[in-house]
């Protein structure tokens, strides 16, 4: 029997996260929602509101970050999993095109907030008895091969395989072990725009294969799940057909 954990979930209230949310609380671990909008993870809470912990919180704000931790330890005391999840993208746009503002819009949430998360949740692990604990880095098929007009989304998720490996050190005399899921094409409201079509390297705009989301959710819950003493580093989860082995 699966023992049960304190899961943490940002970007919770839609896509993946939402996906991950329902996997986890159906499986019969506490969940603590988090992203900005406190509707839509009011609504994932409703399939188990005993287990449910909805905290709305901008993970680019360290000020509500640490309040999102508090909140954690005076309900369960410790954390167990993160699944550091929150993100956002631009549409295609060449790098001459990106405004400061969007620019920065993205990488506070994708780095600055993947940061924060990271970091709340390695001391409260540190520092809890029995101490440990596992983070899961949302990275992307982006951390590898980059689309069209994407310089803001695949530098922050560039960098966050960074953050992985570096938390993978850092962790390993704290028992805190961090893995990293690379998503390709995991259909949900986030990924309309793929059936209709999105740009290619060689310019031209096809749609491309989708996979159904809760396959994501299967393997993350499958990460978590691990003993300690064992970790998966690195995992990509894709559709099967989209674009990414071929060449461009």
């Amino acid at each position: 029997m699966t023992e049960t954990k304190v899961v943490l979930i940002t970007g919770a209230s839609q896509g993946i996260g939402r996906a991950c949310a329902n996997a986890f609380l159906a499986a019969g671990h506490h969940v603590v929602l988090a992203a900005r909008g406190r509707a839509g993870l009011d609504a994932v809470a409703a399939a188990a509101p005993e287990r449910a912990m909805v905290h709305p919180c901008d993970v680019s704000s360290p000020e509500q970050v640490d309040g999102l931790f508090a909140a954690i330890q005076d309900r369960f005391g410790r954390l167990d999993v993160v699944f550091n999840n929150a993100g956002i993208s631009l549409p295609a746009t060449e790098i001459a095109d990106i405004s400061w503002e969007d620019w920065r819009r993205v990488v506070s949430v994708n780095l600055d907030g993947a940061f924060l998360i990271a970091r709340g949740a390695f001391a409260m692990m540190r520092a809890q008895d029995p101490k440990g604990g596992r983070i899961i880095n949302n990275g992307s098929i982006s951390a590898h091969v980059p689309r069209v007009g994407s310089v803001p989304y695949t530098t922050t998720k560039t960098a966050i395989t960074g953050l992985t490996r570096t938390l993978s050190l850092d962790g390993r005399k704290h028992d805190i072990a961090c893995g990293q899921i690379d998503i390709g094409n995991a259909a949900s409201d986030m990924t309309e725009a793929m059936g209709k079509g999105v740009p290619q390297a060689d310019g031209t705009l096809r749609p491309e294969p989708v996979m159904d989301v809760a396959h994501v959710a299967d393997a993350v819950l499958h990460m978590a799940n691990l003993p300690l003493e064992t970790n998966v580093q690195f995992m990509t989860i894709m559709a099967t057909k989209m674009p990414y082995v071929g060449r461009g």
